[in-house]
């Protein structure tokens, strides 16, 4: 909707803490012609947020992180997630593709290699925030991968975890992953494989497809 279509009468902080939340109250225009009632709404101010795919096209391996999740537990899901790599943009004019090379660093201790591919680009949830996510898949060696890591001045408590691509998918079906920015990560890793290895075609030797790959 353009700007012509929205407008906001008035804006607040509600809630600021680890995260804040901002109160509105605006009007929009209708489908069917004129103005809606005036509304309030509440929206998580979440910002920028970078995923990074962690793929290692020559052993045919994924690496993901484990770490707790407090809201995961409270909606009935395991607390213990299995992620993606992923951060915030929390510097102005700090370019996504670099948030992504730290973050791969600080929560999996791995370097990425090369360049990274642009997989999407979304939003969570547009109802009630304004995070926006842009994803990446960036190639690493997976023989380097594990250990537990994160930043201790954030409480991190990280896990490295390393799978074949067919057990990671085999993971994806069962219900076993259930996040949106690995799910997302995933499903375009089933569909761009094959793209990947010609993309790194020196780190493709050897390599054969892996039972039950898609």
């Amino acid at each position: 909707m353009s700007d012509e279509g929205l407008e906001i009468l008035d804006r607040e902080i509600a809630y600021q803490g680890f995260f804040r939340v901002d109160r509105y109250r605006l009007r929009h225009r209708l489908y069917g012609g004129g103005w809606s009632a005036e509304l309030t709404r509440e929206v998580f101010e979440r910002g920028r947020a970078v995923g990074l795919l962690l793929y290692d096209p020559r052993r045919d391996a994924v690496v993901l992180v484990e770490q707790f999740r407090l809201a995961a537990h409270l909606a009935g899901f395991s607390a213990r997630q299995l992620e993606i790599v992923a951060g915030i943009v929390d510097h102005a004019g700090e370019a996504e593709t670099a948030v992504a090379r730290r973050e791969a660093q600080e929560e999996a201790g791995l370097v990425v290699e090369g360049e990274l591919v642009p997989i999407h680009r979304f939003l969570t949830s547009p109802g009630g925030t304004t995070e926006t996510v842009a994803l990446f898949c960036g190639r690493v060696d997976a023989s380097r991968a594990g250990g537990i890591h994160g930043l201790a001045d954030e409480h991190e408590d990280i896990k490295v975890v390393v799978k074949p691509y067919a057990e990671i998918q085999r993971l994806r079906r069962a219900g076993a992953i259930d996040n949106a920015f690995t799910l997302i990560a995933l499903y375009w890793l089933a569909a761009n494989r094959a793209r990947l290895r010609r993309l790194w075609p020196a780190a493709r030797r050897s390599v054969r497809p892996s039972a039950g790959s898609e």
